[in-house]
Formats: structure tokens, sequence, C-alpha cells
């Protein structure tokens, strides 16, 4: 692979991750769009999918355990490696407040990209969106305290799915079986809004396979059921985070705190939210826990906390449409059992 004359690092990362997408599988070797955390005791890793905007890097930044990388890994029979050995943050309102282990690490060493500073003073205005909203800040791994060094850990306990949800329909968290697990990977959702694209001036569903559709060499079902076949064998649970709106569509409802999704990490690592009741979602039919320690108990299930019942299952039924749509062009790779999961017309 050659590329030339780019001073963007995002070329460079993702043309050697679509290297990955192509090898990693010919060997048996899951090639991953996540970042990785493991236990600071126990070893036992989590990874967390999602695509652009959803979190991996600030959630992954997690003082209570090691860092093993923020965005590209491999699934071995012997566990999970980092392939960069360094993270790729996005910039735009950092701040120490809110995301400390990235804003001290974005040192003497670190590479700053698209962001605003003054020439005299060197000061970085991490806020303004003045060149784009896509800023960014390439740091080695162990510019992270609390980084493992080297980035390899065992097999994980947890896989997660992040989704940053402009429509409000979907649930702060809700546990997938296996088969929903390759759904949803398959599917990649997350959803743009106004403000971060040019044209972009409502909430718009994305799809993107594996969560890295750009940069799969096979077909996203040969990702999904080397997944499978890893979640089967190390008995792994599989959760998806909604990081994004809630008690409404993105301009009326308002976007999940980091406080709140830090708790539901948490508990999901803890293993208490394993254990805890849950309800099936009547059109997405995954499986939406009844408690979570340091979220309101309205929350969790998202038509609760819309003003208009109505409105929620009109846009519920409108997101599903759109999955189910999207999903057409996978069917005849995948079996009945996986899309057969998907979400139905009619709850």
């Amino acid at each position: 692979m050659v590329i030339l004359g780019t001073e963007y690092a995002g070329e460079m990362k993702k043309g050697v991750f679509t290297m990955m997408n192509y090898f990693g599988p010919k060997q048996g070797i899951l090639s991953m769009h996540c970042s990785a955390t493991c236990d600071q005791q126990t070893g036992q890793s989590s990874l967390m999918f999602g695509l652009s905007g959803t979190g991996k890097t600030t959630l992954s930044a997690d003082p209570t355990r090691l860092l093993i990388g923020d965005d590209e890994h491999c699934w071995t029979d012997r566990g999970i490696f980092n392939i960069e050995g360094g993270c790729y943050a996005k910039a735009i309102h950092l701040a120490p407040e809110t995301e400390p282990e990235i804003y001290q690490a974005l040192r003497f060493g670190a590479v700053l990209e698209n962001v605003v500073y003054d020439q005299e003073t060197h000061h970085v205005d991490f806020h303004s969106s003045r060149i784009t909203e896509n800023t960014r800040g390439a740091y080695p791994i162990e510019f992270i305290r609390n980084a493992k060094i080297p980035c390899v850990a065992g097999h994980p306990s947890d896989v997660i799915f992040l989704t940053c949800d402009a429509f409000g329909v979907l649930p702060p968290v809700s546990r997938l079986s296996h088969a929903q697990a390759m759904y949803y990977f398959i599917s990649g959702y997350t959803a743009k809004v106004a403000g971060t694209e040019v044209g972009v001036t409502e909430p718009q569903a994305t799809f993107s396979p594996c969560f890295g559709g750009p940069f799969l060499m096979w077909h996203p079902a040969k990702y999904a059921q080397l997944l499978a076949a890893k979640l089967t064998q190390h008995r792994a649970n599989v959760w998806l985070v909604n990081t994004g709106w809630s008690g409404g569509i993105y301009g009326v409802g308002s976007r999940m705190s980091l406080k709140i999704t830090r708790a539901i990490i948490s508990a999901i690592h803890s293993g208490a939210l394993a254990s805890v009741k849950t309800q099936t979602d009547p059109i997405f039919g995954f499986e939406i826990p009844t408690a979570c320690s340091g979220v309101p108990a309205e929350m969790l299930t998202p038509r609760s906390t819309w003003k208009d019942s109505a409105a929620y299952d009109a846009a519920a039924r409108r997101l599903a449409g759109l999955f189910r749509e999207n999903f057409k062009k996978y069917e005849s790779n995948v079996g009945p059992e996986v899309w057969f999961v998907g979400p139905k017309a009619d709850g």
C-alpha cells in the first residue's frame, strides 16, 4: 500500500486497517473497528464498536480500567491485540473536566489536526469548529496514564455496540442475543445530525456494515460469522448502547449525558447489568434492563421519556423500517435466524 501527499493521519491509519481487514479473516482472525479496555485485576477485556462520534475513544479512556486501544483491534484464538499503538481522538469541545485522560494526553509529542490555536501563545481553542467539526489529536498509547503495555489482553467478557440515535428511539442500553448481535453488527447503525455535514438539516440514519463499511475487504457476513463464532466460544455478553438522544428526536429531546453512559458501561463491566431483569422491546426485539445503577429508571424505556407516545411509536416504526430496508442487501448471505431477529413492522 502506498499513500502519497497526505497530511491527514486518518488516511494512514485506515489504510493499514483496510489491509488487516483482508488478511485477518483469511486466517480466522476478526479485525474490528472498536476500542478495547481490560480489567486491572482479572485482565478480562471488553470491546466497544461504533462509528465516529459515538464515543469509542471517550468511553475507552476510563481511569478504572486499562486501555488497550481506542479504534482498531484484532481478535485471535489467544485474545485481542491493538493494531495501532496509539490513539486518534476527536478533539472538538475537549475539556479536562469531561475527558481528563485525553486532555492530558494531548501534550508535547502529540499531533493536532484542524484545531484553531493562537500562533503567539500556542493556546489551543478546542471549542472552535471554524475549520471543521472533525478536529483531531493523535498520540502514542503510552500518553494515556493507564495504558496496558504491550497492548494485548484475554478474550472479551462483553462486546458493546455504540450508536448515536438522533431519532430518540433506542434505549440507553439493551442486551442482544448472538443472532441479534450479527444483525446489528452487519447493520452498523448510527445517525447524523444537523451541523455535522453540509446539507444535513435533520437527523439522517447511517448504516455502515460492521461499523467500518469503507474498510471491509470481504462481504460483511464473513466478519459477522467470525464474530458470532467467537462470542459463542467465549460466552461473551453483547450490548447495544445508545449515546444519542432521549425524550424526543434531535431538536426536541436531549443528548444522553456522558455521566449516564459511563454509569451504563460501568454496570456492564462489573457484571451487575447481566443479572438484571429485562423486558422485550415490542418492535426491535432486544432485551431492555429494568434497572441500572446511576440511571433514572424512566430513561431505560424510551417511550416513557417522550411527551407524545404516539409520536414515539411513529418514530420507532420509521427507524425499524429503515433497518429492514437497509438489511435487504444482506439477507441472501445470512440465514433466516439472523434477518428474522431484526425489527418488526408492528410491535
